[in-house]
């Protein structure tokens, strides 16, 4: 059973958004290595895509929200039948009762 991955428009949107950051503050090299960093760890959730913890600031919704950490950024993502979906790529360094208000 293969499992397909997909990214929510808020995910790619975050993504777009760190990458711009960081092309302006230590140049489009570092924002690409940025990115390839987040994306190659979501890629391991193919092969076993409940490694991440349960985000329990997100424990009320009816998705089971799991996360994985890649340096500043919590990847929340969840899986219904063969599909994961990222949720967000959500900056550690804010306050994180933010999580809930994005998502």
């Amino acid at each position: 059973m293969e499992i397909k991955i997909e990214w929510s428009e808020l995910s790619e949107k975050q993504l777009k958004d760190i990458f711009d950051f960081y092309s302006v503050e230590a140049g489009t090299k570092i924002a690409r290595r940025i990115i390839t960093k987040i994306v190659n760890r979501v890629s391991i959730l193919e092969s076993n895509p409940f490694i991440g913890q349960r985000e329990e600031l997100l424990s009320d919704y009816p998705e089971d929200f799991r996360y994985l950490v890649e340096n500043n950024y919590k990847i929340i993502y969840w899986k219904q039948e063969n599909t994961i979906t990222i949720a967000s790529v959500f900056d550690c360094r804010q306050n994180p009762l933010k999580i809930k208000k994005i998502l």
